[in-house]
């Protein structure tokens, strides 16, 4: 099948929705009215030669068509709906704000399940690998804005990657979009300076020589905010049929 089109653009919005707990199954089935115009496939997310499945593009607030990238094999269908997704985890605190955006008019999309997740200071993911933890995963349905917020911790790195956050977002009982976030080589640079990052060192991969980033033409590199919280945001279009 065909891989989803999703229109992506930049933006700040926040909103908060906590205290929710929900499967994403349920969640999905509860949203199980609206439609879309394609589903994607996953793969393994060191296989860069996996078929490109959609990103984030940083620019100006505009309807921009992307590629999407692979699911990679770290995703788990938890249980809770949750805006802090760190559970303690140490690490400078990061502030996620995804919008959903109806691909034809732009306009948002209320009650989207958007599905983020990513490896903590240490390069370490939750529930994988003999890890039975929760932490760095969470769902959040967007609001009468399109907004999702996630309070997390910026990523560490783990080798043979570069940094990145996975993304799903899913409309009804299907996914329409399935990404992976990147991060500016600056932006990393200063946030390794301090602990708990500093003692590993910079990453052993470079955006540039990860083929996943490579699939993507360059155009999922957020834009981030720096400071004692960093802040970053994006807005995805998904077509609904």
């Amino acid at each position: 099948m065909d891989s989803a089109a999703t229109l992506l653009r930049v933006s700040s919005p926040e909103r908060l929705m906590d205290g929710v707990t929900l499967s994403r199954r349920r969640a999905l089935a509860w949203l199980g009215g609206l439609g879309l115009a394609a589903v994607v496939p996953g793969c393994a997310d060191d296989d860069p030669g996996a078929t490109p499945t959609t990103s984030v593009a940083q620019g100006p607030a505009d309807c921009v068509l992307m590629p999407e990238l692979t699911e990679g094999p770290y995703y788990l269908d938890l249980d809770v709906v949750r805006r802090d997704i760190t559970e303690g985890r140490p690490g400078a605190p990061f502030d996620l704000a995804v919008t959903v955006v109806d691909a034809d008019s732009c306009e948002p999309i209320e009650g989207a399940a958007v599905d983020v997740w990513h490896c903590d200071a240490e390069g370490v993911y939750s529930g994988v690998q003999g890890d039975s933890g929760t932490f760095l995963r969470g769902v959040q349905m967007t609001g009468a804005d399109g907004v999702a917020s996630f309070r997390t911790i910026f990523p560490g790195w783990y080798t043979g990657r570069a940094v990145h956050v996975h993304l799903k977002v899913a409309l009804g009982t299907t996914d329409v979009h399935t990404g992976q976030l990147f991060f500016d080589e600056a932006t990393l640079a200063a946030a390794y300076e301090s602990e708990p990052y500093a003692g590993r060192g910079a990453p052993d991969i470079s955006n540039e020589a990860d083929g996943i980033y490579g699939q993507s033409g360059g155009t999922t590199v957020m834009a981030v905010t720096p400071g004692e919280t960093y802040r970053g945001s994006v807005t995805l279009g998904v077509q609904r049929a």
